[in-house]
């Protein structure tokens, strides 16, 4: 099967190269159009979107910037302590209400004409809405109730706060499923506390980064430090869980049941053993923390949050996207409310792993570009997913596999409505 194309992207015929997710169509990437469908069928469709931590406003009044795809939004919390999601744009002109990432406020007002709303964004006030001295001001049939900062639909999981726009989006723990949920109350399920952050501009489509974060064979090959002193390799006991439709995932190691392969050495991959002189040796110290072994896990949630754990460095990253080739990729990393100050310490020593120059991530935010730019230009080419087979579905045993990424690309062509070219 082959997909149609043309050089005008209004004309292009958007059908997808194989009845399965085994490929991806090179323009999926870099087609301007389809970008702006994705803003509305995905981030104002029926998925939940990761807004913030409940730990970033803790008290009444605190607010927080944040996006669900290029759309900005403020969340709040209440005098009554209720957390609140409202579009970031004045009910007047359109202007960003609040300029700040953060603050603690009584009231939300516009810079601009200083219209003035509630923490829940209903309008309180507008100024000069009588006129002066008899002259202008708003029409006696103007009401403040039928003018307000656009409302998103809230619920919280495990310390997470979500949005969606739609009424038709199923509650947050039926979003993730059986599979999903518990493993993200294994990792966050008890008061956490933010121990730094980390921002980046990468400069590749926002898929390519949703792909890259379900792709568990390429950590062996890319990372060269995950490999060289053992941190995540794929001779070690590990797997592939994939949620009932494909779109979210775990993929998972235990460090502990490292049983060493030949195909290692053979393939000379970054072979240096864990014995190797490294300056800070107690960068890979780590203490069992939970009951399944589990040393490294990455927990995806469709479209754009990812949970992370390696040995103790608990993270979570979440992206959006800024331009067609442009994504802003966020870190947030945590520890718990209980943890000593030794075990605290010993998380900010491992966050050096990951982040926006993380010695194990530092090669992503590179490697998305390389395949941005070797692209943008085939736009009737497509990427190849066959590692592991062709099917869409959980892998108990091993992660040398693509599965998770079809996953995606199952998902993603539900919500975009996309159909399989038909065979000729």
């Amino acid at each position: 099967m082959t997909t149609t194309m043309h050089d005008d992207p209004n004309e292009r015929d958007y059908t997808w190269p194989t009845a399965d997710s085994t490929r991806a169509p090179f323009w999926v990437f870099s087609d301007p159009k389809i970008y702006e469908e994705e803003q509305e069928k995905i981030f104002r469709g029926k998925v939940w979107n990761f807004l913030c931590l409940e730990v970033d406003i803790p008290n009444a009044g605190d607010y927080r910037a944040a996006t669900v795809g290029e759309i900005p939004v403020i969340v709040t919390r209440g005098e009554d302590g209720s957390i609140n999601a409202m579009v970031n744009r004045c009910a007047h002109k359109g202007a960003l209400v609040c300029l700040k990432k953060s603050d603690n406020v009584n009231k939300l007002i516009c810079v601009y004409h200083a219209w003035t709303y509630n923490l829940d964004g209903s309008l309180s006030a507008v100024a000069f809405r009588n006129g002066l001295r008899g002259q202008g001001g708003m029409p006696e049939d103007f009401d403040v109730k039928n003018h307000r900062l656009q409302k998103l639909r809230v619920e919280t999981f495990c310390g997470m706060i979500f949005g969606t726009f739609s009424e038709e989006t199923p509650p947050i723990e039926t979003y993730l499923g059986p599979a999903m949920a518990p493993f993200i109350q294994r990792n966050l399920g008890r008061p956490l506390k933010v121990l730094g952050t980390h921002s980046q501009i990468i400069r590749n489509n926002w898929k390519l980064y949703a792909e890259n974060l379900r792709d568990s064979y390429h950590a062996t090959l890319l990372h060269t430090f995950y490999t060289s002193f053992k941190v995540n390799r794929l001779d070690m006991d590990g797997g592939v869980t994939l949620a009932d439709k494909g779109w979210h995932h775990i993929s998972f190691a235990r460090r502990a049941k490292l049983q060493e392969d030949a195909e290692y050495s053979a393939a000379k991959i970054h072979s240096a053993s864990y014995d190797s002189n490294l300056a800070g040796p107690e960068l890979l110290q780590a203490w069992d923390e939970f009951d399944d072994g589990i040393t490294h896990s990455i927990q995806t949630i469709f479209p754009t949050l990812c949970i992370q754990f390696t040995l103790n460095s608990l993270a979570i990253r979440f992206f959006a996207p800024r331009d067609v080739d442009e994504t802003e990729l966020n870190w947030i990393f945590l520890g718990y409310e209980r943890d000593t100050p030794e075990q605290t310490e010993m998380r900010v020593v491992q966050s050096n792993l990951t982040g926006a120059a993380g010695l194990v991530s530092l090669e992503d935010g590179c490697i998305n570009e390389f395949v941005q730019r070797g692209t943008r230009r085939s736009p009737e080419a497509s990427s190849f997913m066959e590692m592991g087979g062709r099917q869409v579905a959980s892998v108990p045993a091993g992660r040398a596999t693509e599965t998770a990424v079809r996953g995606f690309w199952q998902g993603y062509r539900e919500i975009m409505g996309i159909q399989a070219e038909a065979a000729e």
